[in-house]
Order: C-alpha cells, then structure tokens, then sequence
C-alpha cells in the first residue's frame, strides 16, 4: 500500500500550523506524520510537545508522528518508509508543510521523478491557505503566493470575518481567475473536517476536470481572459499607473460585485485558460506540440490537466502535468450519448495563451 502524501502551503501567518494542529488533535483515527521545514513561522511541535529528546522523530499520544527535517525532504521521507516498513513507526499518511515562501513545486516534483519515492508514496494534493485580510496585498507582492495558489487542488481562506463580504467576493473571483481547477472553502481557525483534506485526490489521473462551472462559462468566447483587462474591485493595483481607457471586446469583465465607478487593470502574472473543442486530437501533432511547449514552458507551467477526445481510441485520454512532468492514462469509455469533446485546463505564469490556443487547434483532426 502506498502512503498518501499531502503538501500544504500557504502565505505566512495564514493558519497552516493552526489548522494543522487541528488535524493532529482530532479524533479521526488516523495516524499522520507531520514532516515540516523547521524555517517556519513557528513551529507546530512548542505547542503539541515538549521537546526532551534530540530525536528528530516524535511519536504523539494519539499516533501522530511529528519531525523536521533537518536534511532534504527525500531523506526524511525514505527514512520514515523504512521505520515504517520495519514496525518502528506507524503511521497511515504523510502531511508536509512548507515554509510561507516555498514553492510546492519541486516538493510535488520529488514525487514523481524518484522512483524510490514513488515506490512508497502517493501524492495526494496541494493545499493552499489564503489570508483574507492580507491576501491583496501578498497576492500583489509576492509572486511565492501567487504560485502558491496556482498550484493548489483545494484552497482554504482562513480569517474572512475579519473582511467585508465584498472583499470576500473579490479575493475569490480573483482566486478562480488564477486557478479554476481548486475548490475554495472559508475556514474559520482551522476548523475543517478531516475529509475536506485527506484523499482529495488531485493528482490521480480521473476522468473528471473539476472547473469552476462560472468560470467555464466566463470563458465560453474563444479570446476572453480575466486579468487581461478587468474591471473587478480585487484586481484594483496599488499603483493606478496601469490603467487602460480601453476595453477590447469580450475580454472586459463585468462581475456583479463590481461598484466602482473606475477602471482598474490589475494583470496578475498567474492565470489559467482552458481549451475545448468538440473534433478529436490528432495523437502525433498532440504529443510533438504538448512536448515542445512542456520543453520551453515548463518552468512556467504550474498545473495541467485534460480530458481529451484522441481519433482512433473510443476511451477518454487523461493527462495531467507539474512543471516539466507530464503524464497521461487511458480513462473510461465515452458513454453512449456523451459528446466526445476535449477540455483542458493550463495554469502558470505569464504563459502565452494564443501560441497554447492555437497550437492546440492545429493539433485537432
């Protein structure tokens, strides 16, 4: 049996050992080792134990397993492995939780490109916290925290009582425009059920491309991208410098929430779009032009995913990808009356939307 692995991340001071701490103490019945960069913030183990021993492992009262890691996470997690393997430590699933300015990138990327790791392990998915009172501004300032959320399959917004519902509203319709893929959730001092965090399963290659139906819907015309030139409160800037008098037909947004009579451009370097097309992909220009664009773009490229539509297989195509790692997997049979089409979602930074586009058109039959 593999172990799962959860990745958790989020801006600094946005609740991570908080809600850790809840799901450490809850009485689930699960036994979790909790692996953390000892340059956090503070660190969970002051709180939950008192450290008498040099021991770098610490077996909790009810199971929970805490260490830092004092090496690379590779070590430590093959070394957990083995005290596994051997009885010496039992323990169901791994969480690790970044420091508030790492990138989950190469942490999600040891995962599939060690094959050790890969032996014993299982990645689950990234969790992202957000600050509500503070996100406008890190989101502004920090790219870490914008790759953070891009990076996300779920992401928590921790503090919302402390904003107005409109700022609440903002920060997630600019939260969906970065990644659409990632359902949000209010928390209130990490108070969430254990089932809202384990076994989300953001990485297994399924069959379902869970966007955020507004956002689909949003970007139903070919060239619409939010970010581009919107005119939503939380894309408001800081500096006013960037704003454009013009707005090019369907790619302004017109959000409900917006009041204010101004024109504000806020363009965040993290965006996504999605791609669809009810004609089947040509398997060989699809896999040349998926490889040319993951070799140039890789770096750049966060999270993505797809459910294609390949002439000659009556089975969905699943494939998924983090930075350089792309994979993919024979899904289901498309059904009976199902309309065989392909959907694909790209999130990253500054990513050229209409080399993606239409590169992906000429790959079409």
């Amino acid at each position: 049996m593999l172990i799962p692995a959860t990745i958790l991340t989020g801006f600094l001071g946005s609740g991570k050992t908080t809600l850790l701490k809840r799901v450490l103490s809850e009485a689930h019945g699960q036994k979790i080792a909790v692996i953390e960069n000892e340059f956090g913030e503070e660190n969970i183990d002051n709180d939950i134990l008192v450290l008498e021993s040099q021991e770098q492992i610490i077996q909790m009262s009810n199971g929970c397993v805490c260490c830092t890691i004092r090496e690379d996470l590779r070590t430590t997690l093959t070394e957990l492995a083995e005290k596994k393997r051997k009885g010496e430590l039992d323990f169901d699933r791994v969480v690790i939780e970044t420091t508030g300015l790492a990138d989950p990138g190469p942490v999600a990327q040891t995962f599939f490109m060690d094959d050790q790791i890969a032996e014993s392990y299982l990645l689950d998915s990234i969790l992202t916290l957000v600050d509500a009172k503070h996100a406008a501004q890190q989101l502004n300032d920090r790219q870490e925290a914008r790759r953070q959320v891009g990076f996300a399959d779920q992401l928590f917004i921790s503090k919302t009582d402390l904003v107005t519902p409109e700022s609440l509203d903002a920060l997630q319709h600019r939260l969906k425009h970065m990644n659409p893929r990632a359902p949000q959730k209010a928390v209130h001092f990490g108070e969430v059920s254990i089932d809202e965090v384990f076994d989300l399963k953001g990485f297994n290659l399924n069959a379902k491309l869970d966007i955020d139906p507004d956002f689909l819907s949003d970007n139903d015309h070919a060239h619409h991208e939010h970010g581009e030139h919107c005119d939503h409160p939380s894309h408001q800037h800081a500096a006013h410098a960037q704003e454009h008098a013009h707005h090019e037909h369907g790619e302004h947004c017109d959000h409900p929430s917006h009041e204010t009579g101004h024109h504000h451009h806020h363009d965040d370097d993290v965006k996504s779009f999605v791609f669809k097309s009810n004609r089947a992909f040509d398997p060989a220009k699809l896999e040349d032009f998926l490889g040319a664009i993951v070799n140039i773009y890789g770096p750049k490229m966060l999270r993505y995913k797809g459910v294609l539509n390949m002439k000659g297989t009556d089975r969905k195509v699943i494939f998924q990808g983090v930075h350089q790692l792309m994979g993919s997997d024979l899904g289901p049979q498309w059904g009976k009356d199902e309309v065989k089409n392909n959907k694909m979602v790209f999130i990253g930074i500054d990513l050229p939307r209409d080399i993606f586009l239409q590169g992906l058109e000429q790959c079409l039959v």
